[in-house]
């Protein structure tokens, strides 16, 4: 995972954190993991593409991949249709 902060891959649990997501203020409670993040976003993995501080994420990391105080998340949802 080239580019990412090895501090990153903590597992650890952070009380409360400010981030700013997909450029909105986002306060997280707890667990701040990027699969976490999309599972309290009841978003599907398979249909979305997250990057922190414009750095991809590969979906493989986003269980161990920790989100800190005043990173710039963005997560790009993929909507089928015709």
């Amino acid at each position: 995972m080239a580019g990412m902060d090895d501090r990153r891959r903590a597992m650890t649990n952070s009380s409360e954190i400010t981030i700013q997501l997909n450029g909105e203020p986002y306060t997280l409670i707890g667990d701040a993991r990027i699969g976490v993040l999309i599972e309290r976003l009841k978003l599907k993995r398979g249909r979305v593409a997250v990057e922190i501080n414009h750095n991809v994420v590969p979906k493989v990391a986003w269980d161990s991949v920790e989100i800190r105080p005043g990173d710039k998340v963005e997560i790009v949802n993929f909507v089928g249709g015709g």
